[in-house]
């Protein structure tokens, strides 16, 4: 969402004439865009954000705006403690970042955080910074009703609310005229996307089907599904479409009803193990990746051993793994304890990531000798003599360069694999 919204502000920004630099010592105006999901995001942010104040030492005139959801979820704390900050703007402010530039010219502070009902940004086209021409993301929603209790994204992001499916396909269809060849629908809850219009509705399920009618060539992913709203319909979908990546971020976050119902995430394990059956059984090839947070409030050895054999049960592809950071404006903070000691988070995460480690060693290894179908992106990060890529699992792929470009499909049988990478090479043909 963060890549997205940055490409929106840098739209918003260069439509009133402003540049955008590659050198942060050339830069007159500095613009963080944050995260508030975990805690050490926003450490990161800190830190960074003192790198920067040795550069307004040296150039007084510089202009610092810290924007997103720790803009919106920290304001008052920014605002005493940074007295450096010029610009804060909440995830909902972007349009009137050029006004606020000019309240700093007349030197005051801009501040804006209002959250809005309606705001999708739907009309701005994003430019594309920072990306490979070859993969994009595309917002379809924003904000969240969920409240899942550990989560800040719908105090920072507010309530939840759809795109209009047509400016999600004028945009998808664009970037595909522009070469780009893979895109992602973003939201916080895609499968909770909803557009009305008059007696009509537009689910999810209906928009992917119309951003797959697009090309065969363009791929199609999306990020990210709640469990307790992935329905049979929408797998349905997904295999009637060949564009449409066989690939489903599931977030399960604990094996532990318990935990689950402490975090407010209305299902169960059973729950979360019956999308999964019926993820296997409409679609036998889908390959699956999830979040967990270990160390949660109240989190007993039980609660994470039962978080491990759920893991192995799915034994997911990758996983995206945390523990647990307490979050201000959250219906935890307010009512439960963290009361898991930080020792114990430590050493819970580094069990669950040992096991996903092996678990993605698994499932890279039944690969070998397998021809995928692999969407050439770029370079590999590690050798100029070689490509690296996707299948449409979402796994990488590295190989020699000599027989495909960016942005081309091409047919790689794997000779090698690690936990984190499938090794081959380009089958003719």
């Amino acid at each position: 969402m963060n890549f997205s919204d940055s490409e929106i502000v840098a739209s918003i920004l260069s439509g009133k004439g402003f540049l955008s630099t590659n050198s942060i010592a050339e830069a007159d105006i500095i613009l963080i865009n944050t995260c508030s999901v975990r805690d050490h995001a926003e450490q990161r942010v800190k830190k960074r954000l003192q790198q920067i104040l040795s550069g307004k030492k040296k150039n007084p005139g510089l202009i610092i705006g810290l924007l997103g959801c720790m803009a919106e979820r920290i304001k008052t704390v920014l605002l005493e403690e940074e007295h450096f900050l010029d610009v804060v703007a909440g995830p909902d402010a972007y349009r009137d970042l050029p006004n606020l530039l000019k309240q700093v010219e007349a030197g005051h502070r801009g501040v804006n955080t209002l959250l809005s009902l309606e705001e999708t940004y739907a009309d701005i086209a994003p430019v594309r910074t920072g990306n490979n021409g070859i993969t994009a993301f595309i917002s379809i929603m924003r904000g969240c009703d969920n409240h899942c209790s550990y989560c800040v994204v719908p105090a920072a992001r507010g309530h939840e609310r759809s795109r209009d499916p047509a400016s999600v396909l004028q945009e998808a269809s664009a970037l595909f005229d522009q070469g780009y060849r893979e895109v992602t629908l973003l939201g916080q809850n895609v499968n909770s996307y909803l557009w009305k219009e008059g007696t009509r509705k537009i689910l999810f399920a209906d928009l992917l089907a119309q951003v797959a009618s697009i090309s065969p060539l363009l791929r199609i992913r999306f990020a990210t599904s709640h469990p307790k709203d992935l329905s049979d319909v929408l797998l349905e979908t997904i295999t009637k479409y060949p564009a449409i990546c066989r690939a489903i971020h599931l977030p399960v976050q604990s094996g532990s009803s318990r935990i689950l119902q402490l975090m407010n995430r209305n299902y169960t394990r059973e729950d979360y193990l019956k999308r999964i059956e019926a993820i296997r059984r409409t679609i036998p090839d889908c390959a699956m990746s999830t979040d967990i947070i270990s160390g949660f409030c109240d989190e007993t050895e039980e609660d994470h051993r039962m978080t491990l054999t759920l893991m192995e049960k799915v034994s997911f592809d990758y996983a995206f793994m945390f523990k647990y950071s307490e979050r201000q404006l959250t219906p935890a903070a307010k009512s439960l304890q963290d009361n898991v000691p930080e020792q114990v988070k430590n050493r819970r995460l580094r069990e669950v990531i040992a096991l996903q480690q092996k678990l993605s060693l698994q499932s890279n290894r039944a690969d070998r000798g397998k021809v995928f179908e692999v969407l050439t992106e770029g370079e590999s990060r590690r050798s100029r003599e070689h490509l690296m890529g996707r299948t449409a699992s979402n796994k990488v792929v590295v190989f020699p360069t000599k027989s495909a470009k960016p942005g081309t499909y091409v047919n790689v049988r794997i000779l090698n694999y690690s936990s984190a990478t499938l090794l081959g090479e380009v089958v003719e043909g």
